[in-house]
């Protein structure tokens, strides 16, 4: 008895002592933590933020960033059956305890003492909201408690209605949306009040892992997590058995609901966002702001169709590749038979039921599909989670037989693949070689084959697959620099590597145009000078001899400039730059925007082998445009700020203004006053150049744009070393755009500029010229005309018939040429103009 009394007795003063320990310790924390912790009363006035928004010119959405999908509601819109889901999956006793829930901490410290892993938590709804809105997310002992004095502070400042919404307004749900209101319209495309009661918990499961167990990427592993937060809605008392039972059984009806852009130009959007970020920090997700572009809402989607067609186009002339995905299991029970079931220990813990009822629901979420036989809601799962590439919907292979091929499509169900649209598809051997053509569906794809298929322009489908090359199209305004037009890839959703402004490639033969420009400017030669198509050795500094080349690997021996650029000679090429000399040549590209520093000091500048973006290229071009004007690319039109659209930041760019004085400064366009730009070369000279250009149009490389039947275009085809870049860059006076196609790894394409980039830059422009009348400059004073031998490019006088007519600056005429026999014997002859002794004898 007496040993009964000593221990009842110690273990009371060992209890007691336990207590005192505890209290005093958490005394002590609260005095040491207090002075650092955030005032609670902020949260009486939080303000939620407010996205980033991006738009065209004209006030069309492009892009939305930061917590986009928010809708905050107030405390009495929750629906009962939610806050009741709510509290089941996170803090049952929310409404009961003052903050902390101890029970809740001693099971996650016993967990953790036990096994090292935190399995049920410990952090109370009031808890989650102090992490969420006032302290970071690092997982340390610090943290957590400074947590738990947040919360014991929150709970006496605010009721639990007020922190109760502070809560559903902020947490993170998966897919860009925070908060319940936003989550209801993100996957189910309806306001919370008219959730189902399976939906509710669905949406009340996502808090603990918005990815994990998010029903849209992993139908599978939410089932069982909804299951689970209804059993313990059961156990609550907040549903009757009956209730329980019909929704356990409910299928998963997720759905990926978003704002739609307007435009798509994801590449801008992106590239808007950083300027924010840059701007603002970390603000520009949360402040309001809104960023208007200088991307015309019209061309746009002209440039990612054309880019688009075009790199599909490429595509189909190279071979298949195969399926992206092979062995999809056809139903969601077949699947979910087949996940993981990390990370939900918990779940499956609590009750066998809980896996047998998500078993249930699996069968109950069968779909079917009229044509189709038996379950395929796994199927229809995967087609809503794989976005589409551009133009090309994914489908899922239901059949392969004979030479037809059955797919399942994401919004138009069981379609027909023809033998039309599947006989392209040669296996893919190299950039070069294909195998050979197949003779049935089966060798293309089979059952369970996720595939790719585009519609053609009578409806048809034809299977295709995500392009092996990529490309950029960039469109300019030559008279502001504003960039009208940006597609940096096939699509953004299969990369976000910007093309268009990252990618530094080589840019081959569109370089040619400013190496003759560099003569015609100094005048040491002209569009007739004569220069030599022959081989040559040159001594390039690295022990070894360089023997350049023309693509056609032949010579033609003398000829002029302007049927050499024509032509894409390149020996002639580097024989005008070696006449120039590098330095003054590189002096002078720099009025183009090139630096100086990314060219290569070297012959083989000549040809392109300066590694730029075609941002930079399509820029250089502007300046041929518009006549000689150093204008920049620049993309950000304005900046506002929440609704009163109070102007943050606006552009005043340079720019060109032809009909200008020399020595005025400024010029009002739609009532601003813009600085004009700096001009950098002799109008006469760009003028001379883009008559010349004219002829690679007319009868040089780049004749595929003669369809477009204008006589306002000009441009040059350019295409590196192995075939691995292909470039057209080309404009008229009010628009340029530059075309490059490659491949990221920097692999042949094995193709030219004619061939893969030149039909891409005539689609987009005869649809962005479409009833736009003919744009071309006005002759300058300084260019006159003169007839010249064809051969030596001398200039014949007067009196001299034959040769040709050609452009020229009035101050550098070529000389003209001798008579090589007397003008008495020329007129005897009855030959006179020739000038020369075969025309007589």
């Amino acid at each position: 008895m007496t040993f009964l009394r000593t221990l009842i007795v110690s273990l009371f003063f060992l209890i007691v002592s336990l207590v005192g320990a505890t209290a005093l310790a958490v005394i002590g924390a609260a005095i040491y933590f207090a002075p650092g912790l955030p005032d609670v009363r902020q949260l009486q006035n939080f303000e939620l933020s407010t996205p980033l928004r991006i738009f065209t010119q004209d006030g069309k959405l492009i892009g939305e960033f930061g917590e986009e999908r928010r809708m905050a509601i107030n405390f009495d819109e929750i629906p009962q059956d939610m806050i009741d889901a709510l509290t089941a999956a996170e803090d049952a006793s929310y409404f009961d305890h003052a903050g902390v829930d101890p029970r809740g901490l001693a099971r996650a410290m016993l967990q953790l003492t036990m096994s090292g892993d935190i399995q049920s938590g410990g952090s109370t709804i009031t808890m989650q909201v102090a992490r969420n809105y006032m302290l970071t997310l690092d997982q340390t002992f610090t943290r957590k408690i400074r947590e738990i004095l947040l919360a014991l502070q929150m709970e006496q400042i605010l009721n639990k209605e007020e922190i109760f919404e502070l809560y559903v307004n902020k947490i993170f749900l998966g897919n860009r949306a925070y908060g319940i209101a936003a989550a209801a319209e993100t996957y189910y495309d309806k306001p919370l009040a008219e959730l189902s009661l399976a939906q509710t918990a669905m949406i009340a499961g996502l808090p603990k892992a918005p990815s994990a167990f998010n029903p849209l990427a992993n139908s599978e592993r939410s089932l069982i997590r909804r299951n689970w937060i209804l059993f313990r809605m059961r156990e609550l008392g907040h549903i009757d058995d009956a209730t329980y039972q019909a929704a356990v059984q409910e299928p998963v009806t997720a759905r990926r609901h978003y704002t739609q852009a307007e435009v798509d130009a994801a590449y801008v959007s992106e590239m808007a966002r950083q300027y924010a970020v840059e701007r603002f920090g970390d603000e520009a997700y949360t402040g309001g702001y809104r960023v208007y572009t200088t991307i015309d809402s019209e061309l746009q989607p002209f440039a990612r169709q054309a880019l688009a067609n075009g790199l599909a186009a490429y595509d189909l002339r190279h071979g298949w590749r195969g399926p992206e995905q092979s062995d999809i299991a056809a139903s969601l029970l077949e699947a979910q038979e087949q996940t993981a079931t990390q990370g939900l220990e918990e779940e499956l813990s609590e009750s066998p039921e809980i896996r047998q009822t998500a078993r249930q629901a699996a069968q109950r979420s069968q779909t079917e599909v009229e044509g189709i036989d038996g379950d395929v809601s796994n199927w229809v799962q995967v087609l809503e989670r794989t976005p589409n590439y551009g133009l090309l919907q994914p489908a899922i292979v239901v059949e392969s037989s004979g030479r037809e091929m059955q797919v399942l499509t994401r919004d138009d169900g069981l379609q027909t693949v023809g033998w039309d649209g599947l006989s392209w598809a040669r296996p893919y051997l190299s950039p070069r070689s294909r195998g050979a053509e197949p003779s049935s569906a089966e060798e293309i794809a089979v059952r369970g084959d996720l595939v790719r298929v585009i519609e053609n322009e009578d409806g048809s489908l034809r299977l295709s697959q995500q392009p092996d090359a990529e490309g950029s199209l960039v469109a300019q305004d030559p008279q502001t620099g504003a960039i009208l037009a940006l597609q940096g890839g096939f699509d953004f959703n299969a990369s976000k590597f910007n093309r268009a402004v990252q990618a530094r490639r080589q840019s081959g033969s569109i370089f040619k145009p400013f190496i003759y420009l560099a003569a015609l400017a100094e005048g040491e030669m002209n569009a007739a000078s004569v220069v030599n198509d022959s081989p040559v050795v040159l001594d390039d500094g690295s022990n070894s001899l360089w023997r350049p080349v023309n693509s056609s690997r032949d010579f033609q021996g003398p000829m002029r400039l302007r049927p050499a650029l024509a032509r894409s000679r390149n020996l002639v090429t580097i024989r005008v730059l070696q006449t120039m000399g590098l330095d003054y040549t590189i002096n002078f590209l720099e009025g183009f925007g090139f630096s100086p520093t990314q060219l290569p000091r070297g012959l083989s500048l000549a040809l392109g082998s300066a590694s730029l973006t075609p941002m930079e290229m399509t820029n250089a071009y502007a300046v041929l445009a518009n006549g000689g004007f150093q204008v920049s690319p620049w993309f950000i039109e304005r900046v506002t700020r929440d609704d009163d659209n109070e102007v943050i930041d606006e552009a005043t760019p340079q720019v060109a203004c032809p009909s200008c004085a020399e020595d005025q400064e400024t010029v009002e366009i739609d009532g601003r006053e813009y600085p004009i730009a700096k001009r950098v070369v002799d109008p006469a000279a760009v003028y001379i150049l883009r008559d010349m250009l004219r002829d690679v149009i007319t009868s040089g490389t780049g004749r595929g744009a003669l369809s477009l039947n204008r006589d306002d275009i000009v441009g040059k085809t350019g295409t590196t070393n192995s075939q691995r870049d292909a470039w057209f860059a080309g404009f008229n006076s009010n628009l340029v755009t530059t075309v490059w196609v490659g491949k990221d790894s920097n692999e042949t394409i094995s193709e030219y500029g004619a061939q893969a980039a030149l039909p891409i830059w005539v689609e987009f422009m005869g649809d962005a010229l479409e009833g736009t009348p003919s744009a071309v400059p006005e002759r300058p004073e300084t260019v006159v005309t003169a007839r010249v031998d064809p051969d030596t490019g001398q200039r014949l006088a007067d009196g001299q018939s034959g040769g040709i007519t050609e452009l020229f600056h009035q101050e550098h005429l070529p000389d003209y040429q001798q008579r090589r026999i007397s003008r008495e014997l020329e007129e005897a002859s009855g030959s006179e103009g020739s000038g020369t002794a075969e025309s007589i004898f």
